[in-house]
């Protein structure tokens, strides 16, 4: 039997809670994920999203010098929080405990084909992003990052109607886009800094994706789908 591909996936915290549980989005996300297990397993970043920016904001007047730490730390832990309940909601069909490192997930992946994780250890302006790149160049495997919009665009489609689609992009040219955003703990782009540094580096293709699940089926199957890619 031939081994299967390992694919890394961040889950923005923003398609699981919305505002409350996405359950219909995350049941069809399941079963993409379990169709596709007899060729490829998956480790599953999940972002904060909205409830990590909530807390963030709250220590936003805070005096304290290690301010952004602990922000940084709060994001941490939400993060830990959504994938948690992702292990519940796939229930056997998931790892049982929770990653803190790359080598928990290493042991996981032996012995289960979806793992998820929030991220792993602490890092300078760095997002769950920044680990869900660290695993692919890692697993020397592709990126794929899952976002509440189709794609990457050239200014915030939900702000500007007019904002051009962008489907193919290089690492170059992503990474001068991403460096034009300052740095915020919880911030809401479509990959952050120390991501974007990490693929163009290495040379990772990295597809980003919108909700609509049938396009990350098609891209596991070699099929038509729409996205941008990086790289």
């Amino acid at each position: 039997m031939a081994k299967k591909r390992i694919v890394v996936i961040s889950l923005g915290g923003s398609l699981i809670v919305p505002e409350k549980i996405n359950a219909e989005f995350l049941e069809k996300f399941k079963k993409v994920l379990l169709k596709n297990t007899r060729r490829y397993k998956f480790i599953v970043v999940c972002g904060g999203g909205n409830i990590a920016r909530t807390y963030i904001k709250g220590l936003e007047q805070e005096k304290t010098r290690k301010k952004q730490y602990f922000q940084c730390l709060l994001g941490i832990s939400i993060t830990r929080t959504n994938a948690r309940f992702m292990t519940y909601f796939f229930g056997r069909d998931a790892n049982q405990g929770m990653p803190h490192d790359m080598k928990d997930i290493e042991n996981l992946l032996k012995r289960n084909d979806v793992v998820f994780c929030g991220a792993l250890r602490y890092g300078e302006n760095e997002t769950s992003d920044g680990t869900a790149a660290k695993l692919a160049h890692h697993f020397c495997t592709d990126f794929i990052n899952l976002t509440n919009v189709k794609g990457l665009y050239e200014k915030n489609p939900k702000k500007f109607r007019n904002a051009k689609f962008i489907p193919e992009i290089s690492h170059k040219d992503f990474y001068k886009m991403v460096k034009k955003v300052e740095y915020e703990p919880g911030q809401h782009f479509i990959l952050d800094q120390k991501a974007a540094k990490i693929i163009k580096k290495h040379k990772i293709v990295t597809f980003i994706l919108g909700p609509e699940l049938k396009n990350i089926d098609n891209l596991l199957n070699g099929k038509h789908f729409v996205g941008t890619i990086i790289g």
